[in-house]
């Protein structure tokens, strides 16, 4: 578009009127705007007629018109904007009411608790949490009838008189700032300072994630490439055992079976397991005859089903290694139902062990197929993408240690036996297996550029259980292993950063103050204003935090503040789980296995599916009726329990936040009003179970 010459554009004399050609497009295809055109296009004409003055004034007429036109389309966005937020804001509000209509609430998910956990024990969490919020709700009318009636909030333990209503509430601001204040004072402080104790470490980590791309760092096998397969002993192609342990996951089994039959690897030398512990006969059935369909096209896999799922994954893998064959191989990999190997997995990875003797683990990292469909999975993608980019990276690299992700993985079982093998006494027993390794002395390397297929829990019930277990267990663990990690002989710095760095404060110190701090102190200090929260506390340093996270991924930066909302919504299920682990509550040993979904898509199956039923499918019969008639059987019955359901304590937890909202206009409290104020709207959002998959 030509530069803009009319009232601002700076021209002098009779050339400051002249208009500019502007084509105007219009979203939306049922309207339409032809060309303006400049009267640039007649100036000869124009000026021959001696016409100047006229010709100004078409300037200004076509100018005024092309300033209409550009603010008519302005306002034809917005007004697009407001009915896309309207149609949103009804349709969300008609979810809301059919769940609060619906009544399914967290404590009917039919989670089995483990044996002997009591329900006093169970609820006793949410007991307090729905106490604080009948003691803010007192508050907050004592407050609005204090400023109501005109009493003076910060003088009124001096001037009020000493009879009625107005001494109750003097005592009360004498008592409030006497013996309230500074116990909630030094909780606030402590807090502040575990937070920036803990950003500190972040800014670390992400320091040297940034020199490690800066240096170009990066782990490289010490043998050459491998040559072609079709020659195994032209190679480095050691015996390898892989395993693919899962549970009642029928919406996977067969994508995963495919994409490790299709691994690049000698035939001869690797051998796959199918590790079923699932307890519905048709899933076993299913999963049976899908091993048997790979089995006659020659692969070398084979169907294993324990009748006693006695120690969850823990007990199926220690089951599958007592095999009498496995001495026969020198490395396993290990892959979860729903992970699909690209098929150069492990020609990416195994060479790592050649003339490495000291390496006991390589570990790849997880990408995703689902991390676009809710909002729910782009928040999990944002922290998932900081874990393997940032903290799995800069621990492989600088320490030669970090916690095994449980699959996706190849472990050299020498290692394993060497560490005790796999044990039942956690439900983390990746980690577990990980740290009695470390402390063995063997090392690591982290792949960061070798990725490995899966899926993200879409729904919040789902999602919620697996951080349950994901943060109980690092507890359950740190209890167990605070002896053998005195004990051990390994370097004192490598004590310090296992006991300080890897449990203390990432696994305890983080989950304690993002709850204590921003869901119960920030509260209190809006009802006890003699104890203060610094602005920077409540907004520029979680802000910042929230950046670091959100750098690997810079395409979800639009979600930065959601991400911020949502993790310290979050905070009261980690923290949750973190007292049920270090406290050996009966809720720390449930394990509820992840709900897939299956979403590879209808061409993976295609590309992945044997050579026989390819053929089947072009000639366009059908190879197994029965299967897919039983698949959809089972997808209908599993469908029927899918709910979405009301969540307690978020619930209580966004009417607590809420109220301190509220109280904090009397204060006009201008940062902390809004930050209370959309972290109450969050939680509200996640009580109703609105984040995540939307169940008709």
């Amino acid at each position: 578009m030509a530069p803009w010459s009319g009232l601002w554009g700076g021209k002098a004399g009779g050339d400051a009127y002249r208009g500019t050609p502007v084509v105007v497009k219009m979203e939306n295809p049922n309207w339409s705007i032809s060309e303006i055109s400049s009267p640039e296009d007649d100036d000869e004409d124009i000026l021959a007629a001696g016409a100047g003055a006229a010709r100004r004034k078409g300037g200004r007429t076509k100018n005024a018109k092309q300033i209409r036109w550009v603010l008519l389309l302005k306002a034809h966005r917005a007004a697009g904007c407001l009915a896309s937020l309207a149609s949103a804001a009804v349709s969300l509000g008609g979810a809301a009411r059919r769940r609060v209509a619906a009544g399914r609430t967290d404590a009917e998910a039919g989670v089995v608790a483990a044996a002997g956990e009591s329900p006093v024990v169970r609820s006793r969490f949410y007991a307090f949490i729905k106490a604080f919020l009948v003691v803010s709700l007192l508050l907050l009318a004592v407050e609005v009838a204090a400023y109501l009636n005109g009493w003076d909030l910060a003088d009124s333990a001096l001037a009020l008189p000493v009879i009625g209503l107005e001494s109750l509430y003097a005592s009360w601001l004498r008592f409030r700032a006497a013996y309230v204040a500074p116990g909630i004072q030094f909780l606030t402080d402590a807090c502040v300072v575990l937070f920036l104790i803990q950003s500190a470490d972040r800014l670390i980590q992400c320091l040297g994630c940034f020199y490690i791309h800066l240096k170009r760092i990066k782990p490289k096998p010490k043998s050459p490439a491998l040559p072609d397969a079709e020659d195994p002993d032209a190679g480095y192609y050691p015996m390898v055992l892989v395993q693919i342990p899962m549970c009642n996951e029928k919406e996977v089994y067969q994508q995963s079976i495919a994409a490790v039959c299709n691994l690049d690897w000698p035939k001869s030398n690797f051998l796959v397991q199918v590790l079923d512990d699932s307890d519905d006969p048709l899933t076993q059935t299913l999963i049976r005859e899908e091993v048997a369909k790979w089995q006659q096209q020659g692969a070398r896999i084979v169907y294993r089903h324990r009748v006693l799922r006695d120690g969850y994954k823990a007990g199926n893998l220690k089951s599958a290694m007592s095999c009498s064959y496995v001495k026969d191989y020198e490395f396993v990999a290990i892959f979860d139902a729903d992970f699909q190997p690209n098929p150069d997995f492990l020609k990416l990875t195994v060479p790592h062990f050649k003339d490495n003797d000291e390496l006991g683990l390589v570990q790849a990292r997880w990408s995703f197929v689902n991390r676009d469909e809710n909002l729910l999975t782009r928040l999990q993608y944002i922290n998932l993408c900081f874990h393997f980019e940032v903290e799995q990276q800069v621990n492989g690299v600088f320490l030669n240690f970090f916690g095994f992700n449980g699959t996706a993985g190849v472990w050299r079982i020498k290692a394993l036996e060497d560490s005790g093998g796999w044990m039942e006494r956690t439900t983390v027993e990746d980690m577990d297996i990980a740290v009695r390794a470390h402390l063995h002395g063997w090392k690591f390397i982290f792949l960061n550029d070798v990725e490995c297929q899966c899926e993200l829990p879409e729904s919040y019930e789902a999602y919620r259980k697996q951080q349950h277990r994901w943060h109980s267990g690092p507890m359950q663990l740190f209890r167990l292993c605070l002896p053998d990690i005195i004990k051990s002989k390994i370097a004192f710095w490598k004590k310090a950063n296992l006991i300080f760095l890897f449990f203390l404060l990432r696994k305890l110190i983080l989950p304690f103050y993002s709850f204590t701090l921003f869901c119960i102190i920030l509260p209190m200090t809006m009802f006890v204003p003699e104890a203060e929260l610094p602005d920077w506390v409540v907004c520029y340093i979680p802000a910042l935090m929230s950046l670091l996270n959100i750098l690997p991924s810079p395409k979800s930066f639009p979600f930065i503040i959601p991400y911020l909302l949502f993790e310290n919504t979050m905070s009261v299920t980690k923290f949750n789980a973190m007292i049920s682990g270090l406290f050996q509550l009966g809720s720390a040993y449930e394990w509820v296995v992840t709900k897939k979904s299956g979403r590879s898509s209808e061409g993976d199956l295609i590309s992945l599916a044997p050579p026989k039923e390819l053929k089947h499918q072009k000639t366009g019969s059908a190879p197994n009726l029965d299967t897919v008639a039983k698949e959809q059987l089972a997808s209908k019955k599993d469908a029927k329990k899918k709910h979405n359901r009301i969540y307690k304590k978020e619930l209580a937890l966004s009417m607590l936040l809420l109220t301190a909202a509220a109280r904090s206009l009397l204060t006009k409290q201008g940062i902390h009003f809004y930050f209370l104020l959309f972290q109450g709207i969050s939680f509200l959002l996640v009580g109703l179970d609105l984040i995540g998959e939307q169940v008709e």
